[in-house]
């Protein structure tokens, strides 16, 4: 069973719905006692981080979060879900959960390509170049594009945990890999068959 967490956050429902799409079956919820049932972790979500932290807080999940990752369960980080597993965001200037050490950034205000002024947010279609492979990114053709919409992203502290690399401008981080946990700034529920395999990955990844 796949479980998704519902921390007043958004896009659960178009998660649910990919997840429907791929025969896939799952939970939504906020309970700690449910999350521990699952056999795999979705941490979705759009907004603000400081709203989401309070709310991750007030609930104990942000502090379930690092029991999940330790005992090694596969969780997928996408979008708002991806930005505050790291120490700090730029957003609201949040702490974070703390999985992974490193900090979300916002764009730089001037942002450009060949001359042309990019607009923040970034949003839209954009490829991601893998640095290594994963299972989670298994039969995904190298020309594939994703759906992006965020004007904040993931710079981790260790060069390792970056797995997929993405251009706006700047070149930025656009999946974290480590251990059990794989996280993605695009979201793969909008990301057309591309990222309903990237779900179909994760849902029988060991976290290994």
């Amino acid at each position: 069973m796949i479980a998704i967490i519902d921390y007043n956050a958004g896009n659960i429902t178009s998660v649910a719905r990919a997840l429907h799409s791929i025969r896939q079956e799952y939970i939504i919820t906020d309970d700690t006692k449910m999350l521990d049932s699952a056999t795999h972790v979705i941490f979705p979500g759009v907004g603000a981080a400081g709203e989401a932290m309070a709310y991750l807080k007030q609930k104990g999940l942000d502090e379930w979060l690092k029991i999940c990752f330790q005992r090694g369960k596969p969780i997928l980080g996408i979008c708002l879900g991806t930005q505050i597993i790291l120490d700090h965001s730029e957003e609201n200037q949040t702490d974070c959960t703390g999985l992974v050490a490193g900090s979300t950034r916002r764009f730089p205000d001037l942002l450009e390509d060949a001359g042309r002024a990019l607009k923040i947010p970034h949003m839209g279609w954009n490829s991601v170049s893998l640095k290594r492979h994963h299972p989670v990114f298994d039969n995904i053709p190298e020309e594939a594009e994703f759906y992006f919409v965020h004007s904040y992203y993931p710079s981790p502290e260790d060069e390792t945990a970056v797995l997929g690399i993405t251009d706006y401008g700047i070149s930025f981080c656009s999946v974290m890999a480590v251990k059990n946990l794989v996280a993605m700034q695009f979201h793969p529920e909008k990301s057309g068959r591309p990222g309903l395999q990237i779900l179909k990955n994760f849902c029988t990844w060991e976290g290994k």
